[in-house]
């Protein structure tokens, strides 16, 4: 996911959604992988099961309207396969890896919100990955979390 707005928040830093201040800790998985686009993988078997992460949906805010692809359609890593629209902006979201869409999480379509919620529960897309070994090339739950921390 690559934000079209300005500034994020990673660690035990303060964010703000409807007007309060908050402040807690990101949760980054060490079960799941990662992108720089701000997207986790979890492999199960030949299946991948894909989100953004809790750095990506906090950085968003509230978030209004998920677009996703359709099942059966092709994705490849790095390229974009959806969107999600915030009451900040509209984000891509970029596939981690190669394979064919299987299923979609047709739940968020009236509940996009469950993202913000649950970020690691409201998975986006399932996908039958071309190559396995694609997840071995992202980032680790502690690569992530310092990469979120560097960007603040």
């Amino acid at each position: 996911m690559r934000r079209q707005d300005a500034a994020a928040t990673a660690g035990e830093t303060p964010y703000y959604r409807q007007g309060r201040r908050y402040e807690r800790k990101m949760n980054y998985p060490s079960s799941l992988k990662y992108t720089k686009d701000d997207e986790w993988l979890k492999v199960e078997g030949d299946t991948g099961v894909v989100g953004i992460t809790d750095y990506a949906q906090n950085a968003l805010g509230d978030i209004v309207f998920v677009e996703l692809p359709k099942v059966g359609a092709e994705i490849t890593a790095g390229k974009p396969f959806g969107t999600v629209e915030s009451v900040k902006a509209v984000s891509e979201l970029f596939a981690p890896a190669n394979g064919t869409v299987t299923a979609i999480n047709d739940e968020l379509a009236n509940a996009p919100e469950k993202v913000n919620q649950d970020p690691y529960g409201a998975w986006m897309i399932k996908i039958k990955l071309k190559d396995k070994g694609e997840a071995g090339k992202l980032m680790s739950s502690a690569d992530y979390e310092k990469y979120a921390a560097e960007r603040g």
